[in-house]
């Protein structure tokens, strides 16, 4: 995947358009001396986040060296830069604002209505998190969605492609204001926010965040996707507190019967198809949660599951036949090798059936 972004995004063309920005609000900006410094012999081999980060060095070799002088030309500028050039505005923040907070946190609140700040307030929090999160309070009040957004996103302890939270993983109390502020916002975007905060923190505290989601559920329909969304990693793993929030039926009445496999010897970039029957008992509709897990042979020529949603319904006592497929062709995400595999059906986070099979080249 970072391969992909690596040759679509911060490109000669838009990095270009980036310095012209900059060019049309001041005037001393040296473009051809900040192309130079941005595509030297070392840029084709630098990676995405590598790329990032030099592109904020060399904005700051062409700059004022005073630090508000250039805060204010990127300010300026914010609401005029798209794309991935966007990020060098936050990021200029993290590099070289760590010693001069009133500037550079009013800043990166600017910032991240046109792009996102997320990534560049997480020093701030690990040098003083205290001090940090009283930005971020505030923050989860504010009128743009973006600035709340970022008020929960910028502090998920596990936030993907930025430097971990320690403390926050330790105790994650510091946040849980901050997310109740925003539970009930009107913007799907903030809340999708907070549900990944939860999740971030239910793999580290699994029983305060279903005591989190117990409280919530069941009061709004904001609040239940969130709830939903935040247990997904528990509802993957079984997590029966979890299941419970939701209603899923006792699997101990469910079982699974016939499962069938179209081969036993998988090519890679074939298709894969299973089929079984869903065997509902008792007088009353069961709430089911069906999944299927696969445990991939890894390169080290060990097992790995993954574990796929087949879907979530309702389902009258009674036998209810499957047929489904799984794509074994090669992905940017996922890569196929030989050996042994496993299926296995999943209800209500118990597994029911299990076939083998293997995995080969051709």
């Amino acid at each position: 995947m970072a391969e992909k972004l690596k040759d679509n995004f911060l490109t000669t063309s838009s990095i270009s358009s980036f310095a012209d920005i900059i060019k049309k609000h001041y005037s001393k900006f040296d473009k051809n001396k900040f192309l130079k410094l941005v595509f030297n012999d070392e840029w084709e081999s630098k990676e995405l986040k590598e790329r990032w980060r030099h592109v904020t060095i060399s904005l700051h070799k062409v700059l004022p060296e005073n630090y508000e002088m250039a805060l204010e030309i990127l300010i300026e500028i914010a609401p005029f830069v798209k794309g991935m050039e966007a990020i060098a505005l936050p990021d200029y923040v993290e590099l070289y604002g760590m010693d001069d907070w009133d500037l550079s946190l009013p800043a990166l609140r600017h910032f991240t209505k046109y792009s996102s700040s997320e990534f560049a307030i997480r020093p701030f929090i690990l040098n003083d998190p205290e001090k940090a999160m009283s930005y971020m309070n505030k923050w989860a009040e504010d009128k743009n969605e973006n600035v709340r957004r970022f008020a929960s996103e910028g502090c998920r302890p596990r936030l993907p492609w930025a430097v971990a939270i320690p403390e926050f993983k330790k105790d994650p109390a510091p946040i849980l204001p901050i997310l109740e502020k925003l539970r009930n916002d009107e913007s799907e975007f903030v809340r999708r926010s907070v549900a990944n905060n939860l999740n971030d923190i239910s793999k580290d505290h699994p029983d305060l965040v279903l005591e989190i989601c117990e409280q919530w559920y069941g009061h709004s329909e904001k609040t239940d996707w969130i709830v939903k969304h935040a247990c997904r990693t528990m509802l993957k793993k079984g997590k029966k507190r979890a299941l419970m929030i939701f209603g899923y039926h006792d699997p101990s009445e469910i079982k699974v019967n016939e499962l069938k496999i179209d081969k036993t010897t998988v090519t890679i970039g074939d298709d894969f198809y299973y089929s079984f029957k869903l065997a509902v008992s008792g007088e009353e509709v069961s709430k089911v949660r069906l999944e299927y897990g696969l445990d991939f042979m890894k390169a080290n020529g060990k097992q790995s599951r993954k574990i796929f949603k087949i879907t979530e319904n309702t389902y009258d006592p009674g036998t209810h036949s499957f047929s489904k497929k799984h794509s074994f062709a090669d992905m940017s995400t996922r890569k196929h090798h030989e050996g042994r595999h496993d299926i296995t059906i999943i209800v209500n986070g118990t597994e029911k059936a299990t076939a083998s099979f293997d995995v080969k080249r051709v």
